[in-house]
């Protein structure tokens, strides 16, 4: 796992230098976002090498058509999933859920953890922020994922917001615009292949101990 650990801030440096360098790869398509979210939970869910922390996916929409990139939005949902689990209270909760507004669709990831204090919120998507405390954190990190995930969201001219409350949780949500491709069918391989998810899940979750 130390060495999952490092490859993944590895990883999380490069493709933030890539993204500030304007040298990232974008390919969105035309994707249904519910079952999207619902199957990265799930597989999560499956993966349970995490403490005793209940991850839990509701949502009143059936069927909702964005157009994004699969493999940015993954990462972003594993990001602060992870964050959720890693800075939560023993036999704690994460609760992830969809809504849709005029112009956007919101991704909400809120936990039963520490929370942030109000002094600390704004620097929190700041690379090598680190805002919890060392006593009550469960686990290491560096702050970068939170930067790469605002990041990544922006690149789809969307936006990555925080509330929190310093022992009552945080809440993170990723809103993303409500735009689709008329002239692009839906895309349907990401549910079709795996492609790999097991290993970015491993990875995501892997400063998890």
């Amino acid at each position: 796992m130390n060495c999952l650990r490092l490859l993944k801030l590895s990883n999380n440096f490069i493709d933030l230098t890539n993204i500030q360098a304007g040298c990232m790869d974008f390919n969105p398509r035309n994707h249904d976002i519910v079952s999207f979210v619902e199957s990265i939970c799930d597989k999560i869910n499956n993966y349970k090498k995490f403490n005793d922390i209940s991850l839990i996916f509701d949502t009143s929409l059936e069927e909702h058509i964005l157009r994004f990139d699969t493999d940015k939005i993954e990462r972003v949902i594993l990001n602060l999933i992870s964050n959720a689990i890693k800075f939560n209270i023993p036999q704690g909760s994460v609760y992830v859920s969809l809504t849709i507004e005029d112009k956007y669709t919101n991704i909400s990831i809120k936990d039963t953890g520490i929370g942030i204090s109000d002094s600390k919120i704004n620097s929190i998507f700041e690379s090598f922020s680190n805002v919890e405390n060392r006593l009550t954190k469960v686990s290491e990190g560096s702050g970068v994922g939170l930067a790469l995930s605002r990041a990544l969201v922006e690149m789809h001219d969307g936006d990555l917001r925080v509330k929190s409350k310093v022992g009552e949780g945080s809440e993170f949500i990723i809103r993303l615009p409500n735009v689709i491709n008329e002239s692009e069918e839906i895309d349907m391989t990401y549910y079709k292949v795996d492609r790999n998810s097991l290993e970015k899940i491993k990875m995501e979750l892997s400063d998890i101990y």
